[in-house]
């Protein structure tokens, strides 16, 4: 761009640029800070004005005085010592449109030094010098008139501002009630209304307990929860809530959730508010609410002195480390301070990423990420011998049904085969504790999936009792299973996620079909705590709360994203995939379960194989995997686990030549 040296810019120019609508606008919405300079000029002003209104108000109520003869002077030393305390007390360095209550207390320092300064000279000059400079009565008129006028004009300059900005900022967004009226409410309320650029316009809170109704809050009204909050919400013209109230519990915030997504309200969070948190970062706090949210229970207390006593200062071992489980047993086991962590997977870019996030933390923990499979008995052997772990967390599987329904010969090396590697090498090389991370799809299995982990199971459990009545056994074999776990690689909610992004539509393959859900962290707080307090031998399985139908759970994905289900966002029902069950369960129809300390894990008694059976059939299925026989493959994983009834899948034919 070239610009020209001589632009013609003259005074009319300048004055119709000052007139024209457009550039009035810009110069408003692009106001930045005022100079000090101006604002100490701009209080100067404001004091003189109101030394001549003080002299009005003398003159207007009839009193005679005389004036001094050197007036000069005088207004010299009133400014002069004004000025100086000015600058004491750093009145003109605030920023004049965010002025508050320490800006007024500094004015009215500042005036009242001045006043009792100028006091003590015209003391000084009555007592020695026989007359005075100025009339007291004047002096005290002209400070409280300047002071009025010095406030007042911040007051006005603050408040066009945010009339002008502010709502040239709330244009087109949205409206929002702060469900709340507490500090932590008024927070929030103050950091959305200079957040920038604006998301919400604070427009009212909401009190549930009805103490402050008749009042209200930075100039907002104060609601009363005698109605239901979409009511309110309606009542307003609101778009949206704010939960910010400390005291709701997580049933009653759950409701409220609800009731806001019935009828189409978007509604928000925000965490408890700390009082050093400034306003950027209570702003960046507000957020949608997530499915996690709603599907979240309370926190799991953990015995963290025995997940100590098994992790910190050892050496572990976690395959599948860079999956959702994995990488989360990672960070939390990177919290009990072991010596060392040897993260195992085969997907490279994950691993890798995982490693550099690793690396940013200063757990004190030496981490070496290793890239192996774990079919690959010989590669394992090598990561054994030269790692020595004394813990092994094992999460890494194939667990997408429909992909493994189609291979099942994959799903037998890697869930199988590779589930019998690192059970042989970790006792092998000594390890203390092998925990391997189940599924629900393992009991009574309907698909290849599941049915290799039960398989999986079946080994590990009947390796340890083996070698347990050998008395030649320092490993113990502990299994974990639970259901879906929320946000993992390839679960519902990440693909619902992305069909919403996309404009839908939302598929689902069963209008009944129901799944239990978990949180990732949830569930591998329980994986460490059944690790630590396990024995050997035994399958844990957790609770996994209240069933979830699953086009409830994507009706409410579709409210959260502020949409309407079946008019922004269609729901498109597909068929059950092969190997797909209407609902899961934890526990075989033949099993019970036993209580353990913790109330969220419980012992499945499953009835325990024979090891030289069970490792004598596991190795006739490899043989058929090798030579990728699928329905011999799968016939022969039905032998191993009876209770394998396959669903929607060309293996159905199996069953109905068995029976």
């Amino acid at each position: 761009m070239v610009v020209k040296k001589n632009s013609g810019f003259t005074l009319k120019s300048a004055f119709n640029l000052v007139l024209s609508g457009s550039s009035l606008n810009f110069s408003i919405k692009n106001l930045s800070y005022l100079p000090r300079w101006i604002i100490l000029m701009l209080d100067i002003f404001m004091v003189l004005v109101s030394g001549f209104l003080g002299h009005l108000l003398l003159k207007g109520i009839g009193l005679n005085f005389e004036l001094n003869r050197n007036m000069s002077a005088v207004l010299t030393l009133y400014l002069g010592v004004t000025v100086f305390f000015f600058w004491v007390f750093r009145t003109y360095s605030g920023i004049i449109r965010h002025s508050s209550f320490i800006d007024a207390v500094k004015l009215f320092m500042a005036q009242s030094s001045a006043f009792l300064f100028l006091l003590l000279v015209n003391t000084f000059f009555e007592v020695f010098q026989g007359g005075k400079l100025f009339l007291n009565t004047r002096l005290f008129i002209s400070i409280v008139l300047s002071f009025m006028l010095l406030l007042l004009y911040r007051i006005v300059v603050k408040q066009v501002f945010e009339h002008y900005m502010i709502a040239s900022k709330h244009k087109g967004i949205t409206k929002a009630l702060i469900y709340g009226a507490d500090a932590n409410a008024i927070s929030v309320a103050n950091a959305l209304r200079f957040e920038t650029p604006a998301r919400y316009k604070v427009i009212g809170f909401v009190d549930r307990e009805n103490k402050n109704s008749s009042k209200r809050i930075l100039d907002l009204p104060i609601l009363h929860h005698e109605k239901r909050v979409p009511v309110l919400l309606r009542s307003q013209g609101a778009q949206a809530l704010i939960i910010a109230d400390r005291s709701l519990s997580k049933d009653e915030k759950l409701a409220l959730v609800d009731d806001c997504l019935e009828y189409n309200f978007k509604v928000l969070s925000v965490p408890d508010l700390t009082d050093w948190e400034n306003q950027e970062d209570i702003s960046k706090k507000i957020k949608n609410f997530q499915i996690q949210d709603l599907l979240e229970r309370n926190p799991i207390q953990l015995d963290n002195k025995a997940i100590s006593d098994q992790i910190k200062g050892k050496t572990i071992m976690i395959t599948g480390a860079a999956g959702s489980i994995g990488s989360e047993i990672v960070w939390q086991v990177c919290a009990f301070g072991p010596s060392r962590i040897i993260l195992v997977d085969q997907a490279e870019t994950p691993l890798h990423h995982l490693s550099l996030e690793l690396g940013k933390q200063n757990f004190g923990v030496t981490i070496e990420s290793t890239i192996a499979d774990i079919r690959n008995f010989a590669m394992m052997k090598s990561i054994f011998a030269k790692s020595r772990p004394d813990v092994v967390y094992h999460a890494a599987a194939y667990k997408h049904v429909p992909l493994m329904e189609e291979n099942p010969s994959q799903a037998v090396f890697t869930n199988v085969s590779g589930t019998k590697n690192l059970a042989d090498l970790s006792v092998a090389y000594g390890v203390e504790s092998f925990v391997m991370v189940s599924t629900d799809k393992a009991v009574n299995p309907s698909n290849v999936m599941g049915a290799s982990k039960r398989i999986a199971e079946k080994y590990v459990q009947s390796l340890f009792f083996s070698l347990t009545e050998k008395q030649n056994n320092p490993t113990k074999f502990i299994t974990t299973r639970f259901g879906n776990v929320l946000g993992s690689n390839g679960s519902v909610v990440p693909l619902f996620t992305q069909q919403i992004a996309n404009g839908g539509p939302i598929t689902i393959t069963h209008p009944e079909i129901i799944r239990y859900f978990m949180t990732i962290p949830e569930a591998c707080q329980l994986v460490l705590e059944a690790g630590a307090m396990g024995m050997g031998g035994e399958i844990f399985i957790f609770d996994m709360g209240k069933p979830v139908k699953i086009i409830d759970l994507a009706k409410k994905m579709i409210r959260l994203a502020g949409l309407r289900p079946d008019k922004d966002i269609k729901i498109e029902i597909v068929g059950l995939r092969p190997g797909e069950k209407l609902y899961e369960e934890l526990l075989n129809d033949s099993s019970k379960t036993l209580p353990t300390h913790h109330e969220k894990i419980m012992i499945a008694k499953e009835a325990t194989d024979d090891y030289e059976d069970v490792n004598k059939q596991i190795l006739e299925l490899l043989e058929l995997s090798t030579a990728l026989y699928s329905e011999q493959i799968v016939a022969k994983m039905k032998s191993i686990v009876p209770e394998y009834k396959s669903m929607n899948s060309e293996y159905e034919t199996l069953d109905e030549a068995k029976n």
